[in-house]
């Protein structure tokens, strides 16, 4: 069982996969994943401490920490003493500049040392820590090497000033691009505020404010007007109505009572409610849910993982560059070295890969907070890959295109009897079953005569209900029953659901049926627009229930009768046919988990309630809406639309300036802010697939 722990202090990518690699080659870590995204660190608990030793070793001023029991530590250098570091630099170097005249007549040819030298350890310092302290491991060719390199060949040469600039707005980059990175995540981390901070603990006559980790299951909890409920649980005592939106996404407010179950999220909205606990907090609704999201940005993609084996390469690829552009001309023309060391530095200082390995991730984890507001979750960055190439969508009926509840189709009246006295001696014989079919039939009647009396209730699993109503024997049930009881059944009404029968007399049958989803047509429709080319239906039910709703929702195809091996047989024929395409199962995530598991992309619609959804689906609608899955591919497209944006500006920006560079066109301090600025728009770039609308 791995969990997940809050790293503090690292906010460099390749800083994240460093620290990633590392902990994998030690042993009882081999299964760690850095989620730079959020910055979290997946991990066995009982390998926390060390695991913090790797991190302090690699990253040392990094922490981690346990949000939910309050551990950690804090990170000693804080945003303050950053801002203070820097401008104090600032401050130094500008008086460098403007008194240099002053300093050099003073002081001589070292004049302008006395105020840069000290600006230069301020504003780079840490850099150059660094990049010794990872050269001394192993660790040669990344950022803070390129830095220093640059900084310190520019003082080689004679242009101080040059390498204060590069630390300078270096550090105040990393600061912007920290800064940046610390809004996405909290960005994302905002998006469903589920996770309440205390829960109100009932003790003896009162009550006492606790964390809702500590609440063990079984204790009772004090909900007031406008909090969230922390834990799931049973309403012990009071009314209220809650907001159930932020895990059902529904608008409309539920009402509970004494015997009500309600989930950890929904908000209490006018009265006072005593809950039984059902759940520890870490299996609560709301925490499954903020689990599923936070592990989901841990699973990279394709994309992903191409861009971080792509940084290994092109650093030492553009230090060899450097290096030639630094000896190559001189030798060969015998000209100074300086000028084109001077190059090479320029190089160096533009070729840091940050802006793609760090905009990547964040453009991916984006797109999972993006989803997570409308209600789908998403359990990977590979998952909207795969959405992005589906060519083939294959849909369960029941429960997926349908509403999974019975309502009367048709009713069959016997000679003798009328269509409203059949409805009026069925409605009162069901009047108190809870089974689906006694509720479609007394939802079909609605309010029945006050002055009609029941009595003599049966109820029999299998068979039906017998019943007396206002002086009558009725039977409702299957052809079993009435046969039992010694009815027969006319030709013409044996394939009906329900048959009833009155004072032994047969009176009529009711058919009953699934109804489709308004939104079926609509979103099988916006599918095909969006370039699915396969939309497809498997079902167990009949073949011609199935036609019906496979030509009232506009489908291709569909096959019936399948049993639920049948339709992992069918879904892999299905797949071998979409070759170089993706194909997507969306079921209800119960009877249809193994072939949710099979499918490349497999979609649980309503999952929230069933464990077999949350673990067999790769994308899970938690409100049972079927716009959410083109939402979902809309969502996908935009997120790799965004991750390409990024990574061909950068890879062509960094083309261009290293031209530049190589010619003698750029100096050292465009060139830091040519790289900050590119890392910069890369990040707010990938924060823009958080504003999607639906529709837009």
């Amino acid at each position: 069982m791995s969990k997940q722990y809050r790293v503090d202090g690292v906010d460099c990518a390749m800083c994240a996969n460093t620290i990633e690699e590392e902990m994998r080659r030690t042993e009882g870590l081999e299964t760690a994943v850095f989620n730079f995204a959020n910055g979290t660190l997946s991990i066995d608990p009982s390998r926390y401490i060390k695991a913090r030793e790797v991190l302090n070793r690699v990253e040392p001023g990094a922490s981690l920490r346990d949000e939910e029991d309050g551990g950690g530590e804090s990170v000693p250098q804080g945003a303050g003493f950053t801002v203070f570091r820097i401008g104090l630099a600032a401050l130094l170097f500008a008086a460098g500049l403007v008194f240099s005249d002053t300093l050099y007549s003073m002081l001589g040819g070292w004049g302008l040392h006395v105020l840069l030298v000290p600006a230069f350890l301020l504003a780079g310092s840490h850099v150059l820590y660094g990049a010794l302290r990872n050269i001394l491991k192993g660790r040669v060719f990344d950022e803070l090497f390129l830095m220093s390199i640059a900084s310190l060949g520019a003082i080689a040469i004679g242009e101080i000033h040059e390498a204060v600039g590069v630390m300078l707005f270096y550090s105040i980059g990393e600061a912007l691009q920290d800064r940046a990175v610390a809004g996405s995540r909290r960005s994302i981390r905002e998006m469903m505020k589920l996770r309440p901070d205390s829960a109100r603990l009932v003790q003896g006559d009162g009550t006492v404010i606790v964390d809702p980790v500590k609440v063990e299951v079984g204790s009772v909890i004090e909900v007031r007007p406008g909090e969230t409920i922390p834990l799931d649980g049973t309403v012990l005592d009071g009314a209220s109505f809650v907001d159930t939106a932020a895990l059902t996404g529904e608008s409309v407010q539920r009402r509970v009572d004494s015997g009500s179950e309600v989930s950890a999220g929904f908000v209490n909205d006018d009265g006072r409610l005593r809950i039984r606990t059902t759940r520890p907090f870490g299996e609560s609704s709301a925490a499954r849910i903020l689990s599923l999201v936070e592990e989901a940005s841990g699973r990279k993609s394709p994309t992903e993982k191409f861009i971080t084996r792509f940084a290994r390469v092109y650093t030492p690829m553009v230090v060899a560059i450097a290096l030639a552009s630094a000896l190559v001309p001189p030798l060969l023309t015998g000209g100074p070295f300086s000028p084109w060391i001077y190059r090479a530095l320029v190089v160096l200082v533009i070729s840091c890969p940050c802006a793609l390995v760090v905009s990547i991730p964040l453009g991916y984890f984006a797109g999972i907070g993006a989803a997570s507001r409308h209600r789908i979750l998403v359990k990977g960055a590979e998952v909207l890959d795969a959405l992005k190439d589906l060519g083939t969508l294959v849909f369960d009926k029941t429960g997926t295109l349908t509403r999974g509840e019975f309502r009367l189709q048709k009713i069959h009246v016997a000679p003798g009897f009328t269509r409203e006295e059949l409805l009026d001696y069925a409605a009162a014989a069901e009047s108190h079953s809870n089974h689906p079919i006694a509720r479609s039939i007394r939802e079909a009647r609605g309010d029945l005569p006050a002055s009609w009396q029941t009595g003599g209730y049966r109820e029999e699993k299998g068979y039906g209900i017998s019943a007396e109503v206002d002086g009558q024997q009725i039977l409702a049930g299957s052809p079993r029953l009435l046969a039992r009881e010694g009815v027969e059944i006319p030709s013409g009404f044996g394939d009906s659901a329900v048959h009833v029968a009155v004072g032994g007399v047969y009176a009529g049958s009711f058919e009953l049926g699934d109804s489709i989803k308004d939104e079926a047509p609509g979103t099988v429709q916006r599918l095909r627009r969006q370039g699915i080319r396969r939309i497809m239906m498997l079902t167990g039910d009949d073949e011609s229930r199935a036609a019906g709703i496979a030509a009232g929702t506009g489908l291709d195809d569909y096959r019936a009768g399948l049993l639920p091996e049948e339709k992992v047989e069918n879904l892999e024929r299905i797949m071998a046919d979409s070759t170089g395409r993706s194909t997507a199962f969306v079921g209800d995530g119960i009877n249809d988990a193994p072939v949710i598991m099979r499918a490349d992309v497999g979609i649980a619609m309503g999952g929230l309630g069933s464990d077999a959804a949350v673990e067999a689906a790769d994308l899970v609608i938690m409100d049972d809406r079927l716009s959410r899955i083109p939402e979902a591919l809309e969502i996908a497209g935009r997120t790799r639309r965004i991750v390409w944006q990024n990574i061909l500006f950068a890879a062509g920006f960094k083309a261009v300036f290293l031209l530049f560079g190589v010619l003698g066109s750029l100096s050292m301090g465009l060139a830091v802010v040519a790289d900050v600025g590119v890392a910069l728009l890369a990040v707010l770039n990938s924060t823009r697939v958080l504003r999607y609308r639906a529709g837009n």
